[in-house]
């Protein structure tokens, strides 16, 4: 009855359009789709590394290629949802296949499509929202609004502000208690020695986590895996990742006869660059007041700037790379690039499915002439989303990595250390208590929390506007460009 029924339906499908046509067009719109996500979405992941001066442009590219393909294809998703996140009931198109393979190809070139302008603009949003809004498009314009399930669609909503908050909380925390416990040490050479095998245990069993909980949940599937058992299996990796930092970090050379120069010269450096935020701020306030408030910003503003210049030609203020800065610094070069691969890793293994899951749906529709809610996807399938990722990655992520890494706030490896262990802990929460995050909006809330810790005006404000406002913006927009093009392919194919 099953056969009988395929090939009826694949005969309807074949009878207005030719099938070969639609598998094409499936594939060229999954690879779109894949190349923007790689260009917005995995940028998101790599822009704290990039950012901070950790990692070049090139070299991020290289890390993400690996770890990006890497996670699509040896853990991302062997089963796919067809209708995302439970939006539509997929029972409505069983009566139609052609339109419904119209539509998950409208929601593909929608989706990217609005990826690739808001990339172009530098915005960091969610593809998964992306693909969301575009398939609540399609099928409100087929069956209307009681398609709907409404009450999804607001769960997902929550997300813009359940996932920055959360992350920019912890991110703000972790940065602060780096700074007390490092940087404001008389000796902070000596204190990262104590304190970091502790932070990397941490770091190591958060970041085994996201594998676990997000990176590796489609192959763990049917491994029936508690969370103690999860917890118990990332300690131990994080307690050998302590031990092996606590061998490596005594490497770190110090010269106590030149501790008191070492000290003066942070102490220095971290007055230097207070003042040169002051006169930032100042510059600012100059610009917003009038009358005598502006004179009096005017005389603290030269005040400030007679200091500065003054420090300038004090000897010990040339702070050169041996400085108990810079060494701080360079640990942390290690712990941001370390959490980026895990973080490229989680991501490819996780949002390929935005990509290939309305792709593997037209296809297996055009194929087996059946509509299913879930369908499965072939390994040359993720190896073709793994590489349009790299490829999006490569060609056009810059722009936002510009903006998460350079333009909501300024970055150090300690602050993108800080913003990305934020954005994976946030992860492992949201995933034991299975709350609605976006990882785009849970890395860029990390980071406003990290730049929140050095106060209000260590932010970009128009630029967080900006990218807030495209966030609010993604679903309807991906819905919209759906509706259009749905009417597009159905009047060509139906």
């Amino acid at each position: 009855m099953m056969l009988t029924l395929a090939t009826t339906v694949s005969d309807a499908i074949a009878g207005v359009a030719d099938p070969n046509t639609l598998m094409i067009l499936a594939i060229v719109f999954g690879f779109y789709m894949a190349w923007n996500i790689g260009a917005n979405d995995v940028a998101n992941a790599m822009a704290t590394s990039v950012g901070s001066g950790a990692l070049t442009l090139r070299r991020a590219v290289i890390i993400a290629a690996v770890f990006e393909f890497a996670g699509a294809y040896f853990a991302g998703a062997g089963v796919s949802n067809t209708i995302r996140k439970g939006i539509v009931d997929p029972e409505i198109f069983s009566a139609e296949p052609t339109l419904f393979v119209c539509g998950m190809l409208a929601a593909l070139l929608a989706a990217g499509t609005w990826l690739l302008i808001a990339s172009y603009f530098g915005w960091p949003v969610s593809t998964t929202h992306s693909i969301v809004g575009a398939i609540l498009g399609f099928g409100i314009v087929y069956k209307g609004f009681h398609a709907i399930y409404w009450g999804q669609v607001g769960t997902i909503a929550a997300s813009w502000i359940v996932s920055p908050v959360l992350s920019g909380i912890i991110s703000y925390f972790i940065f602060n208690i780096i700074m007390r416990k490092i940087f404001h040490n008389p000796r902070p050479v000596e204190a990262a020695r104590r304190f970091t095998p502790c932070m990397v245990f941490v770091v190591f069993t958060i970041l085994s986590m996201v594998l676990v909980m997000k990176g590796l949940k489609h192959r763990l599937k049917g491994v029936d895996l508690p969370l103690w058992e999860a917890l118990l299996i990332s300690g131990g990796i994080g307690l050998v990742a302590a031990f092996i930092s606590a061998i490596l970090v005594r490497r770190i050379d110090v010269d106590d006869a030149d501790g008191e120069v070492e000290e003066n010269s942070a102490r220095q450096l971290y007055l230097s660059r207070a003042l040169s935020r002051a006169k930032k701020h100042l510059g600012r306030a100059k610009g917003m007041s009038s009358g005598a408030v502006e004179d009096e910003v005017k005389e603290v503003l030269n005040k400030v700037d007679m200091l500065s210049a003054a420090m300038e030609q004090e000897p010990v203020s040339t702070v050169n790379q041996r400085s108990s800065v810079w060494k701080v610094e360079r640990i942390f070069i290690y712990l941001v690039v370390i959490s980026a691969c895990f973080i490229a890793f989680a991501h490819g293994s996780n949002d390929v499915a935005n990509a290939i899951g309305p792709m593997a749906a037209a296809w297996e529709t055009i194929k087996e002439g059946v509509v299913g809610t879930q369908v499965a996807v072939s390994g040359w399938f993720l190896a073709l989303g793994g590489i349009a990722i790299t490829i999006g990655l490569a060609t056009w992520g810059w722009r936002v990595m510009r903006t998460v890494g350079t333009k909501l706030t300024e970055l150090t490896p300690s602050r993108g250390f800080s913003a990305t262990f934020g954005a994976a802990t946030t992860i492992v929460f949201a995933s034991w208590l299975a709350l609605p995050i976006s990882t785009t909006h849970t890395l860029v809330g990390a980071v406003l929390g990290v730049g929140l810790a050095r106060g209000i005006g260590a932010l970009n404000l128009r630029t967080v506007r900006d990218v807030a406002v495209s966030w609010v913006v993604t679903i309807p927009a991906g819905a919209g460009l759906a509706i259009v093009f749905y009417y597009i392919l159905a009047g060509i194919f139906n």
